[in-house]
């Protein structure tokens, strides 16, 4: 009986992992055609007297109510050069990160038929790391400072749960997670579990959109991290079950397990070796349960509300 079992299992698998290699052969052949600008490149090359040239050329990226001294002082401003340089180092091309952004469209395209491909714009922020990426109706910004690598001197003394993710390998996942926000409407309930929900809607998207990326990555974990939150899976959920969380609406929660932080926050001491964002994780494991278990459209799964997601998946954690 158990060899039929593992028999069972192991062919469902393998007819899930057909189904997905005929997907993946479609969306390789949606036609998808885009413009990327290096401005960082060409802001880096400008000179006073050729400002107006490039603000003619891409008059969205100059607010009329900055006036060309504001302009002409960052282009002479040696912090805005080193900027520039390092960039630059770090980015001799954008060949690799052009041909992932071309599969995320493809893949977006495919799951979203209405879906406009963006005009594409690397640039530099002074490192303004909450902005990372920025998607504005037809354009998408990509801040190129905030991915030098974690170790670079420009993020001397911001902290570590943050800069781990300031790399570039971090560009497509960042991405990808800016195009799920447009399509995953944000939670109405207060509760935990409609939040929980929603981030693990959101990653279950980047399982479709970025197949090719590893999922601690999706998810802006060290690989370390991703580990121990597997391994963890049924000491968490007993945790959620025991303390009655799920459909508690105390906002404290939030903070506490699904936002970007050092740590998530039992009040246990596992806490110093846990990673933040452990609601996220476990939201992740529901929504992925579910899709599973009902075998819904990514449509239905954006539109089913928290709780039939819930119910249906019947999650269980690993032991």
């Amino acid at each position: 009986m158990y060899k039929q079992i593992i028999f069972l299992l192991c062919a469902i698998a393998l007819v899930s992992c057909n189904e997905q290699a005929e997907i993946e052969k479609e969306i390789a052949k949606v036609p998808i055609d885009f413009e990327l600008v290096r401005f960082d490149r060409e802001f880096a090359r400008t000179t006073p007297a050729t400002l107006d040239q490039l603000k003619g050329q891409y008059p969205m990226l100059f607010p009329k109510q900055y006036a060309d001294s504001v302009w002409i002082a960052k282009i002479n401003d040696t912090i805005q050069q080193e900027i520039d340089s390092e960039v630059g180092k770090a980015f001799p091309d954008f060949e690799n990160e052009k041909a992932e952004l071309h599969s995320l469209f493809q893949h977006i395209a495919y799951y979203f038929p209405k879906f406009e491909v963006p005009k594409v714009f690397t640039v530099t922020s002074q490192v303004d790391y909450k902005n990372k990426v920025i998607l504005e109706d037809e354009y998408l910004f990509i801040s190129l400072d905030t991915y030098l690598g974690e170790k670079h001197h420009f993020y001397t003394g911001i902290q570590e749960f943050l800069k781990k993710n300031f790399k570039k390998e971090q560009i497509i996942p960042d991405v990808a997670n800016a195009y799920a926000k447009r399509y995953v409407p944000e939670p109405t309930s207060r509760t935990f579990l409609s939040h929980m929900i929603y981030y693990g809607k959101l990653l279950y998207l980047k399982d479709k959109l970025i197949p090719g990326v590893a999922d601690f990555e999706k998810i802006g974990y060290t690989e370390k991290e991703f580990i121990w939150a597997q391994k963890n899976e049924a000491q968490m959920w007993r945790y959620f079950v025991e303390n009655e969380l799920f459909f508690d609406t105390d906002t404290e929660l939030y903070s506490r397990f699904l936002y970007p932080a050092p740590f998530s926050k039992f009040y246990l001491q596992l806490d110093a070796e846990s990673p933040a964002k452990l609601g996220q994780y476990i939201g992740w494991q529901i929504v992925r349960s579910y899709m599973e278990k009902t075998n819904a459209s990514v449509k239905e799964m954006i539109e089913t509300d928290a709780e039939t997601i819930f119910n249906k998946a019947n999650f269980k954690p690993r032991k």
